[in-house]
């Protein structure tokens, strides 16, 4: 089983988004039984909490449903999943800090690396821009989910 830990700031916006992105990914190709998500914020100020209301508005009208509930990422996680996906490089950065003794450095990898379609180096945090910005982070997701599990297909589902 490969497992997959999705991670921004506050866990409310582009993590959750990316898992939603991804499941609906895995279960449009029959993985599911292969492939599992989760999603988890570097911060803990939104624990407990749905994901971001705008960013729900934007993720049904594309037929996602976001019902995740915002957590923080926790050491355990390092060992329990196969891949964590940063959002952009300042999470990126914070996640490498909770690693203390490099043992999981390998994991952890930049969303927009897989994108296929897209130059951004990051998903952008949409929380205090307009709405545009929650249309862009799921066409980014879109894009840089199809191409990690092109990925994982190729090197891990073999």
């Amino acid at each position: 089983m490969i497992k997959i830990l999705f991670v921004c700031m506050g866990n409310i916006c582009r993590s959750p988004s990316g898992e939603v992105v991804m499941n609906a990914l895995i279960q449009r190709n029959n993985l599911q039984d292969r492939i599992v998500c989760d999603s988890a914020g570097t911060i803990a100020y939104h624990t407990g909490e749905p994901a971001d209301a705008r960013m729900q508005k934007h993720a049904t009208k594309r037929g996602y449903n976001l019902t995740s509930i915002a957590r923080q990422i926790k050491l355990y996680d390092f060992e329990r999943f196969n891949y964590i996906i940063a959002m952009d490089s300042d999470n990126f950065k914070n996640i490498l800090a909770l690693d203390s003794e490099k043992k999981y450095r390998h994991k952890v990898k930049m969303m927009m690396d897989f994108a296929t379609q897209h130059p951004d180096k990051d998903v952008p945090d949409p929380y205090y821009g307009g709405e545009q910005g929650f249309e862009y982070v799921l066409d980014l997701l879109e894009d840089a989910c199809l191409g990690l599990l092109k990925h994982i297909i190729k090197n891990d589902l073999k």
